[in-house]
């Protein structure tokens, strides 16, 4: 925070000052254009797939989905076979994968990953197009959006230092991925809404803490020069807020949206 509160407060020169303000704005720009193109190519291809995995021709059919709905070959593969266990994890490989090797690839190889994370993502989260109806994930999305752009925008504007709530948050989420867990051999409905509830809240929290803390990381960096990191650092800082959009996302989908 020492940097930001420099370049707050003026004691940072100002005509230094202007340049990193200008390098900021530039540097958000780029962190919610990767994170938007990403959004994209998730979405589109969980709708792409789920198109392919159903079908209403019974000769076609591996299995029966409801009363006019049946899975194809690829619908099975993708969700009833042991293929599921592999298309569920495969984006958490992504996301420590390129967390680990960051630094040893350069900004362009990490933003191709991001984007095939992002293809990961939507072949992994395009049941949802099979579960809910089309209108309920639109408007959960749209309810999303605008809280994420509320949450985010509280973050990049406000002048309180949330690291603190940070350690808090990341906490939580631990405990909410061990719940998770846990969750998969119970099957209990009831602790499926809890780590829902609880997870929007966790989400929420962290889209304000990642939003300052990707432009607290830029003002320490660029005021030394670090235009390598930087780069870098607009992935990761994407792939953070888009973490937490889809996962605000799909807690919201779950608790309040339509089933088919």
């Amino acid at each position: 925070m020492a940097q930001f509160d420099a370049l707050r407060t003026g004691s940072i020169s100002g005509a230094r000052a202007e340049e990193i303000d200008q390098g900021l704005r530039a540097h958000m720009n780029k962190v919610y254009g990767t994170m938007s193109v990403g959004m994209l190519i998730t979405f589109a291809a969980a709708w792409a797939i789920s198109g392919l995995a159903v079908t209403a021709d019974p000769s076609a059919a591996v299995a029966q989905l409801n009363a006019d709905t049946y899975l194809t070959q690829l619908g099975y593969a993708l969700y009833a076979s042991p293929l599921k266990w592999l298309v569920m994890l495969a984006p958490l490989a992504f996301v420590f994968g390129l967390s680990a090797m960051i630094n040893k690839m350069s900004a362009a190889a990490a933003q191709l990953t991001f984007y095939a994370f992002a293809g990961v993502m939507g072949l992994s989260i395009s049941s949802i197009f099979l579960v809910y109806t089309g209108t309920s994930i639109a408007q959960i999305f749209l309810i999303t959006a605008i809280a994420f752009a509320s949450l985010s925008l509280y973050g990049y504007t406000t002048n309180k230092d949330l690291s603190a709530m940070g350690t808090f948050l990341m906490m939580g989420l631990i405990g909410l991925i061990v719940a998770m867990v846990v969750n998969i051999f119970l099957q209990s409905s009831g602790l499926a809404f809890a780590i829902s509830a609880i997870g929007v809240l966790i989400f929420a929290g962290l889209t304000a803490y990642d939003t300052q803390r990707i432009k607290t990381e830029y003002v320490a960096h660029a005021a030394h020069g670090d235009t390598e990191w930087l780069g870098k650092a607009a992935i990761m800082g994407a792939l953070s807020l888009y973490l937490n959009f889809i996962n605000m996302f799909m807690m919201l989908l779950s608790l309040s949206g339509t089933r088919e």
